[in-house]
């Protein structure tokens, strides 16, 4: 009898460790941790570094926050006076 209160004590400690660790999510330097709980956004995004959600009520979507160059191909164009210029640009 004490013995199978024993192991259901220890199998409901360990359940709710494994939950506890499926919660801990890494949001790297560069990005930015949005929270959605139950589909709505939470107020603040999570910082840089080691942070815990709520399994199954909380999702966190990692956003990315470095910059993304995008060459755009030359153009040409002619100006008023009849100059034909050549335009490179990045975005």
């Amino acid at each position: 009898m004490a013995v199978t209160v024993i192991a259901a004590l220890i199998a409901i400690v360990a359940i709710g460790a494994l939950w506890l660790v499926s919660g801990i999510r890494v949001v790297s330097q560069f990005e930015r941790g949005v929270v959605f709980r139950f589909g709505r956004v939470t107020s603040a995004p999570r910082q840089p570094g080691l942070t815990w959600i709520a399994p199954g009520a909380e999702k966190l979507r990692k956003v990315n926050m470095q910059i993304v160059t995008m060459p755009v191909p030359a153009q040409d164009g002619i100006t008023r006076d009849n100059v034909s210029v050549r335009v490179d640009a990045v975005v």
